[in-house]
């Protein structure tokens, strides 16, 4: 059974979107030698971040948002096995739109090839 994992407050859980292995040149690129992607998926979000009076600010991103975030944001942590980021809100430089059907749309045709 899938553990479920809901962040406090206004952090985020995200999933990074791996990145080709290979170059536009067809040379396998080892795990060794790539940078850690900077884009992820939102898995699930907080409640939201609350001021003095303990209201609650609802978040701008929400879960299945595909977000750019900087290259050391957030803290690594395994969950079931699978690596995640658990990052606040504020880490997140923006959201992609439509970057999801892109990228599946790269990835079969890569793996055609």
């Amino acid at each position: 059974m899938a553990t479920k994992f809901t962040p406090l407050h206004d952090r985020i859980l995200v999933r990074r979107v791996e990145e080709a292995e290979t170059s536009r040149g067809g040379i396998i690129i080892p795990d060794t030698a790539k940078d850690k992607p900077q884009e992820g998926e939102i898995i699930s979000v907080g409640k939201g971040k609350s001021n003095e009076k303990g209201e609650v600010f609802p978040l701008a991103v929400k879960a299945g948002d595909r977000v750019l975030f900087g290259r050391y944001a957030g803290t690594e942590v395994k969950i079931d096995g699978e690596d995640f980021l658990i990052m606040k809100e504020e880490e997140v430089l923006g959201i992609l739109e439509g970057a999801g059907r892109k990228a599946e749309k790269e990835h079969a045709t890569a793996a055609r090839r």
